[in-house]
């Protein structure tokens, strides 16, 4: 029997998952939450065997209620589910202790194989995840220790000028290093950067 509980501020999301399995004979829905401290209060009062939960959630987020549960209850399986398929996001997930990785747009069925196939104790990665494993980059080689700095701070959401003064360089000196990171990491298009280090941010 998988007793499922899962985790993820869109409700919309967990309507879905519940009509998906609620019905079948070999699961339990034991509850949902949709920030991480209601998620880890549900696990310790209902004790499911599995777990799905979002990457970012008010309060805790996916990778710190990951290792909250796999440190006190490491029998449980967690799978995340997430809109993030950078390589970062997926090692520190699989670091906190996730036994699967699935994007939020797959279809149901892909994430019920998900369930069962982490339920019977076989890790289960999105291909996608998988193949941006390979093909990703990392910022840690392409980017200069500058560029990383102001990186962390796009991803904090500051301005051009809030960086430049944080850092106490030029705004110009700012602009041509967003300019470099774009050309260096392949990205086009206003907010691409700013997708690019919100999507990274879980790694500084």
């Amino acid at each position: 029997m998988i007793r499922l509980a899962l985790a993820d501020d869109h409700q919309s999301i967990i309507d879905g998952i519940q009509l998906l399995v609620e019905y079948r004979d070999n699961f339990e829905f034991v509850g949902t939450a949709n920030d991480g401290e209601a998620l880890l209060k549900l696990v310790e009062r209902k004790r499911p065997n599995m777990v799905i939960t979002d990457l970012r959630m008010p309060k805790l987020d996916g990778i710190e209620v990951t290792k909250a549960i796999k440190k006190e209850y490491p029998e449980i399986k967690v799978i995340a589910l997430s809109m993030f398929d950078q390589q970062d996001a997926v090692k520190q997930m699989t670091d906190a202790g996730v036994s699967g990785y699935v994007l939020k747009n797959s279809s149901l069925e892909h994430l019920l194989e998900a369930i069962e196939k982490v339920h019977q104790g076989e890790p289960f990665f999105d291909i996608q995840v998988e193949k941006n494993a390979v093909s990703s980059y990392n910022c840690d080689n392409v980017l200069t220790n500058r560029q990383e700095q102001i990186l962390q701070l796009i991803a904090q959401g500051k301005t051009t000028r809030e960086i430049a003064d944080e850092l106490f360089i030029g705004v110009y000196t700012v602009d041509t290093h967003r300019k470099n990171m774009m050309r260096l990491l392949g990205l086009k298009g206003k907010g691409e950067l700013l997708r690019y280090a919100i999507n990274i941010k879980y790694d500084f």
